[in-house]
């Protein structure tokens, strides 16, 4: 198993635990120098904050853990391909990668939709793989909704 697996399964980890709480199944790290120093799953529904995203509630547990908003030298592990707002804090927290799982082709701003920081002249770029455990972290989601879906029908 590579680092990158094995970081994307403490994500996995994450996202079921915000299945276990029915928020959508989003899980987060923050790796730096081989060691997580964050992680989060997605408390939306929970909290009623729309800004509740596994990446930035994790991104906010690193900047504490390390004392300082700059994260240069972590890396970013999330089951779902990040969105328009957490690519931006992706950007704004200076990540230097981002690993994702599954792709969102409705609102992936890492490679589906568009590529945040190359569609833009930002100031910050950064190193991103997406695909990593993919068939899992998209089984994970898809099995969620699928959930919903039925719970919904029989009420």
């Amino acid at each position: 198993m590579t680092a990158d697996e094995r970081f994307m399964r403490i994500a996995l980890n994450e996202a079921k635990k915000a299945a276990l709480e029915d928020e959508v199944p989003v899980g987060a790290v923050v790796v730096k120098e081989g060691a997580v120093i964050a992680r989060a799953h997605n408390k939306k529904e929970r909290n009623g904050c729309a800004l509740d995203h596994a990446e930035t509630l994790a991104i906010r547990k690193a900047t504490k853990k390390t004392g300082n908003w700059w994260l240069e030298g972590c890396t970013l592990y999330v089951t779902l391909e990040p969105c328009a707002m957490c690519a931006g804090a992706i950007v704004n927290s200076r990540l230097d990668r981002v690993v994702y799982g599954a792709k969102d082709s409705r609102f992936g701003f890492l490679g589906s939709l568009t590529t945040l920081d190359e569609a833009f002249p930002l100031n910050h770029t950064f190193e991103k793989e997406g695909g990593v455990l993919e068939a899992e972290c998209a089984a994970l989601l898809t099995s969620f909704f699928a959930a919903k879906r039925l719970k919904n029908k029989k009420n």
